[in-house]
């Protein structure tokens, strides 16, 4: 059988997301980003649930997991988020694939791929994130040169909203201001900015404004809330419900007794106050666990009871505590996320015990944990 551990992932949550961001999105098409393979869900999968619901364009971070898709035998569009290495725009190009421009030297090395058949690229424009893309005073220019060459079409327009997950915010009012001038200055000159689109996930869901053609949505298709801190605002959001996709589950391999004053794992940074019983469970670090997880108050569910993780993870291994509630046996299910009756422990969950977001944690989980889809 192997190890007892995998990431399970659940393909009907994951067209359900969609089909509920398709009918927030409104008339705008849905953009389903599936980078970083599929946030930890697979690529190909959440790509074919997400277009089997009604999402219309894909999108991810590099060239390989655009050539990935079309290995799997996708072929909807796919949207490269940002500039292509010099040495891959020709296999962006041979692939089909749209690749996203904000600079002289992408557009030139695209044109160059491209020679006078027509490949469609897009134009982010950095409204405020500041991170990528091209500074609105250069967009025009950039738009005409885009335009010049027989070889390109410009096909799109978009830009990135910095704090859609802050529906408080006057941020994401000031991007799309500056995003709105961007187009209107470009409508102004004859040109068409093609497919407009600046709505992520939070911004899909908080932002009707952003909408405009098109929205990308990455985390809220594998039902991970973007709007987890701010759902007591009142927003269109107010009522969106999303299905976690993922699960992590794993056994029981072992159940031993400690004494008062023994402690667990490297370091001893848990010794027991009073006789216990802890269960050994085979998933570590090297899963995608953090190590501190269970000195930030991390649990796992055994028993549909929450069982506190003891003393630091380890690479392939973590202790639990089951002194307290039903008695645990070797080959017990234990879910580190996921449900499992009445209890749930979220990503969202865990990623606020750790200081970060239920991003990382899902895109953490490391291949090694093999994904069984359903």
């Amino acid at each position: 059988m192997g190890r007892p551990s995998f990431v399970e992932v659940d393909c009907a949550a994951l067209a359900a997301n969609a089909a509920t961001l398709r009918a927030a999105a409104g008339e705008a098409r849905l953009c389903a980003v599936v980078k970083a393979n599929g946030y930890g869900h697979g690529a190909a999968e959440a790509a074919n649930a997400a277009l089997n619901a009604g999402a219309e364009w894909l999108a991810v971070a590099l060239v390989e997991e655009g050539v990935a898709l079309r290995d799997a035998g996708i072929s909807a569009p796919v949207l490269i988020l940002s500039e292509a290495p010099s040495d891959l725009v020709r296999v962006a190009y041979d692939s089909n694939l749209t690749p996203t421009v904000y600079s002289e030297r992408s557009i030139v090395e695209a044109a160059e791929a491209a020679g006078t058949q027509p490949w469609s690229v897009h134009l982010k424009v950095d409204t405020g994130m500041h991170r990528a893309g091209a500074d609105p005073r250069d967009v025009l220019n950039l738009a005409r040169r885009i335009t010049a060459e027989p070889g390109l079409v410009l096909g799109g327009t978009w830009t990135h909203l910095a704090r859609a997950d802050e529906p408080d915010s006057s941020l994401t009012d000031a991007q799309l201001a500056v995003f709105e001038e961007v187009l209107l200055s470009l409508t102004s000159s004859g040109i068409d900015p093609g497919l407009r689109h600046a709505a992520n996930s939070a911004g899909t869901l908080a932002f009707p404004s952003a909408h405009f053609d098109m929205v990308r949505a990455g985390i809220a298709l594998y039902g991970i809330d973007p709007l987890v801190d701010a759902r007591q605002l009142t927003s269109p959001a107010a009522n969106v419900v999303l299905v976690p996709a993922l699960s992590v589950r794993s056994e029981v391999t072992m159940v031993r007794p400690i004494e008062q004053g023994e402690g667990v794992n490297y370091g001893h940074r848990w010794t027991a106050d009073r006789p216990s019983i802890v269960a050994l469970v085979p998933i570590g670090y090297a899963d995608g666990v953090r190590r501190d997880a269970g000195l930030r108050g991390g649990a796992v569910l055994i028993g549909g009871v929450r069982r506190p993780i003891r003393g630091v993870v380890t690479m392939d291994q973590l202790v639990v505590d089951v002194t307290d509630g039903p008695s645990v046996q070797r080959g017990d299910e234990v879910v580190v996320i996921g449900r499992q009756g009445e209890e749930e422990i979220s990503a969202n969950e865990v990623a606020a015990q750790l200081g970060t977001i239920g991003y990382e944690v899902v895109c953490a989980l490391s291949a090694r944990l093999p994904r069984n889809y359903r």
